[in-house]
């Protein structure tokens, strides 16, 4: 039996409510009680919705704000089953946590940190009874662990929502550890503890790191089973993610660890409030040098950041003993990596240590950037000038094979592609609500996207009996994702209904129509679920095309572009599934 997925999935709808009330619960904590019909079901444009519903402690929504005032120009596209975030020059976005959901008064709790700076927090300051306010969310809630003998939750003062939540509904019978870093001792609040419980305040400035981390270790690591829960400023959580996975060795099951706010986007924080950062650029118009994202690589690669991180006060010298790297090539190194802040002190005596580049550095997530797939998928664009004039890939060119057949024979490379389509559950409503299920028992499966697609027929109540196609992909890194492994039947065989997630997405024209044609040999009736278009919301949408090309030799595909794929392989276009964020559906019928 595979692990409990550690998250539950909601619909995606966007809501409209009033305001009802505003007080201040602190000098530093203003409370906006929400209210209004969204809340409950509804039917807009003809489409009816569920009841709004948070059910997790650190559920987040998405509020839709205008940097022009004109909010419904901002506002995202309503899917039968979705949300699609359609270019708005003047949107912004914030996430907050919901601080209390009333259901039998129809009310919305939202507090705000009180902070001067920011649109939601400028919002706040001036909301009124009356006052509109347009939301997206939750997408999904954090599932936690049933047997627990206790629960840490850290956070600074934007994580006090979603503490105060824990500790008001109790999703589980645990004692509580808490850890509350605030700006002054007026942050404090009354929260609602039991006997056995414990509750430590800090007083910190926003975002410092050191005194999180601090403050952290000095709390009694309690025997028993644990879940460590923790938000805060992103890189002031580095410190404590290390301590907590490297010294204290928790799982990453028991462990959920969310930076709420950075601190470049602002002086101070909002409440559970994360921006969406647009792309990095010099401003006067020229083209960044690439040598720092390429020292920065190497600096990963060698193993510099994790050892600075580990021997804080590091000389120059051990280091390059440390990571095997003879003197004159950190030498090399060391000036960008000053430069750009991956490490300070190279001259002042006393020794090395990362800088706020290099803690980001110690974030998964920003690794990646600089030596997963994304990182590899960039360093191909060198070729783009050849690729672009022999019509191949540009990762063909770099690797001296497709991305596919790489994929195929690299299990890890699989896994990232695995993980990269984790969040592809938020947007499957709409193609396990669609008629075709009906009848169905059984279901092919390929691509990466495989995982998602079983969750959310899981979630669906739909359970037909799964296959997984052989000779696609590593099946044994699929099946590491798939819960519920007792209904996989890891033999290909006839089925009612092919899906296909993502697997376009790494193949070639050539391949994709060869994968097409053999899916064609196995069913009647097959779903492509693909991105077609860039997700409005990702500052990086102007790149999705070229991203695409790196990979297949193709631009993004669109529905025109699957559809001529899926002629040529023997198939017509029934119709197609709108999930949002720039993802669709294609379900097709062999012809």
């Amino acid at each position: 039996m595979a692990s409990q997925r550690a998250y539950s999935t909601h619909p995606l709808v966007l809501r409209r409510v009033t305001v009802r009330r505003v007080h201040e619960v602190t000098p530093r904590m203003r409370r906006v009680v929400l209210g209004g019909e969204d809340l409950g079901a509804f039917t807009r444009d003809g489409i009816l919705h569920p009841a709004f519903a948070a059910p997790g402690f650190d559920d987040h929504i998405k509020l839709i704000l205008a940097a022009d005032g004109d909010v419904h120009a901002a506002l995202p596209a309503q899917l039968p089953h979705g949300i699609e975030w359609t270019p708005a020059e003047h949107r912004l976005t914030r996430d907050y946590t919901p601080r209390r959901v009333d259901h039998q008064d129809g009310e919305l709790h939202l507090d705000f940190v009180v902070h001067g700076e920011g649109p939601a927090e400028a919002w706040s300051a001036s909301a009124r009874e009356g006052d509109e306010l347009w939301f997206v969310g939750p997408k999904s809630s954090l599932r936690l662990p049933e047997q627990l003998d206790w629960v840490f939750l850290i956070g600074d003062e934007t994580a006090l929502p979603a503490i105060g939540r824990f500790l008001d509904e109790r999703p589980l019978d645990a004692t509580a550890h808490v850890l509350v870093t605030v700006t002054d001792e007026s942050a404090c609040q009354e929260l609602a503890l039991r006997d056995g419980d414990t509750i430590t305040w800090v007083v910190a400035e926003p975002g410092d790191a050191a005194a999180l981390d601090a403050a952290v270790r000095a709390l009694p690591f309690p025997a028993g089973e644990g879940f460590a829960w923790a938000a805060a400023e992103s890189r002031a959580l580095l410190p404590v993610r290390r301590y907590l996975q490297r010294e204290r060795k928790l799982p990453k099951d028991r462990l959920n660890i969310t930076g709420y706010w950075h601190r470049e986007e602002a002086a101070a924080p909002e409440a559970a409030g994360t921006a969406d950062a647009g792309a990095p650029g010099t401003g006067d118009g020229r083209i960044p040098s690439p040598l720092p994202w390429l020292v920065a690589r190497a600096a990963l690669q060698l193993g510099i950041v994790d050892a600075v991180a580990d021997t804080p006060g590091i000389s120059a010298g051990a280091l390059a003993t440390r990571v095997g790297v003879p003197g004159p090539g950190i030498d090399v190194l060391l000036p960008l990596l000053a430069a750009h802040h991956v490490v300070v002190g190279a001259d002042d005596g006393a020794g090395l240590r990362l800088g706020p580049a290099g803690e980001e550095l110690l974030d998964d997530h920003e690794r990646e950037e600089y030596t997963g797939h994304e990182a590899e998928l960039l360093l191909a664009l060198t070729h783009l000038a050849p690729a672009l004039q022999d019509g191949a890939s540009p990762w063909r060119l770099a690797a001296g094979t497709t991305l596919h057949n790489s994929v195929t024979h690299d299990a890890e490379l699989f896994g990232e592609l695995v993980e990269e389509c984790e969040q592809l559950v938020f947007l499957l409503d709409g193609l396990t609500a669609d008629p075709l299920w009906e009848g169905v028992e059984s279901c092919l499966l390929t691509g990466p996207g495989s995982a998602s697609v079983v969750a959310a027929l899981d979630d669906a109540g739909r359970r037909p009996r799964l296959r997984v196609m052989e000779n696609d992909s590593p099946a044994t890194v699929l099946r590491g994702h798939i819960p519920a492994p007792e209904r996989i039947d890891w033999t290909a065989g006839p089925a009612d209904v092919a899906v296909a997630a993502k697997a376009l997405a790494y193949r070639t024209d050539q391949e994709a129509t060869l994968l097409l044609t053999r899916l064609a040999e196995w069913t009647r009736t097959a779903v492509l679920v693909e991105s077609s278009r860039p997700d409005g919301l990702s500052p990086q949408a102007a790149e999705a095309a070229l991203r695409a090309y790196a990979a297949t030799g193709s631009p993004l595909r669109d529905s025109a572009a699957i559809a001529a794929l899926a002629k040529r392989s023997g198939w017509d276009v029934e119709r197609t599934v709108a999930l949002g964020w720039g993802s669709e559906a294609t379900v097709l019928h062999r012809i």
